[in-house]
């Protein structure tokens, strides 16, 4: 019988930016990080549970796939 192998699967969003600020991009429907990158800083700075550090590893996990936070409106 052959055998699966499953293809690892990244997590939706990095792990590093905490369970608050997890929950709170839930709450709008963010669970991908692609999803992020439709968010200003200052818009996801003015949810409840996400912090400086969150936003800086977003940036951070964004970058790495060649995103972006949106420009300010």
């Amino acid at each position: 019988m052959p055998s699966r192998a499953k293809d690892p699967v990244e997590p939706a969003l990095p792990k590093g930016i905490g369970r608050p600020a997890t929950s709170a991009l839930a709450v709008i429907g963010v669970t991908r990080l692609e999803q992020v990158a439709r968010f200003t800083e200052k818009e996801l700075l003015a949810l409840h549970g996400v912090g400086p550090k969150a936003v800086r590893v977003l940036e951070a996990a964004l970058l790495e796939k060649g995103l972006s936070l949106a420009k300010a409106r």
